[in-house]
């Protein structure tokens, strides 16, 4: 795919071995929704919002990195996944500064609700994250869930639905899912839609 990796952290040997490496992490045959389908929509989500943040290329790097590893362990995924940035960039030639506001957004996305008001970066890359939940038809966010299902496979499936009506709870309970006006107008009313269609299957037993 055309990444545009290079323009973030060059043509080193050490950058084209870290995009590599990267590519085969988010290849690994575990993964169902957290792909490069995913990594290649999500840096396109973050084109269309890149002007309201203060640094698009940190935000840019910090997606390559968000699901770097993912084992199925919110938070510690996303820490293993920042300490990762950490070691690589700094051999990509990547700026110490860069690469600390790299890992920083990187942890954001444990816990989308913990950006704090005013953090320009933090709200593209979260909003660029949580596109999907806007998912133009029923059938295309249905896929998205059902992936996020399958990657789950090791939980039964009460514990699976209470945990994730969870999160999706307190999704519908924030004044607005998505931060960044430009985001907000493109897919805050269908993104509730989605949301609450897949609550009250859960909730009525209709979704595994």
């Amino acid at each position: 795919m055309d990444d545009g990796w290079t323009k973030l952290a060059g043509r080193s040997p050490a950058s084209l071995a870290t995009r590599a490496e990267l590519v085969a992490r988010w290849s690994e045959p575990h993964r169902r929704y957290h792909t490069l389908d995913h990594l290649a929509a999500v840096l396109a989500a973050a084109d269309r919002l890149a002007g309201a943040a203060d640094d698009p290329g940190a935000v840019r790097l910090a997606l390559w990195f968000h699901d770097a590893v993912y084992d199925g362990r919110p938070g510690r995924d996303e820490e293993r996944s920042a300490q990762l940035a950490q070691v690589r960039l700094p051999r990509c030639g990547v700026p110490p500064a860069r690469v600390a506001e790299v890992a920083r957004l990187v942890r954001l996305t444990a816990a989308h609700d913990r950006v704090a008001p005013g953090d320009a970066n933090g709200e593209v890359l979260c909003d660029a994250d949580l596109a999907v939940l806007g998912s133009p038809s029923r059938e295309a966010y249905d896929d998205y869930a059902a992936r996020v299902r399958q990657e789950y496979a090791h939980v039964a499936d009460e514990p699976f639905r209470a945990g994730r009506a969870a999160v999706l709870g307190r999704l519908l309970a924030a004044p607005r899912l998505y931060r960044t006006p430009v985001a907000y107008e493109l897919w805050e009313e269908r993104a509730r839609a989605n949301l609450r269609a897949e609550l009250r299957s859960l909730t009525a037993g209709t979704r595994p």
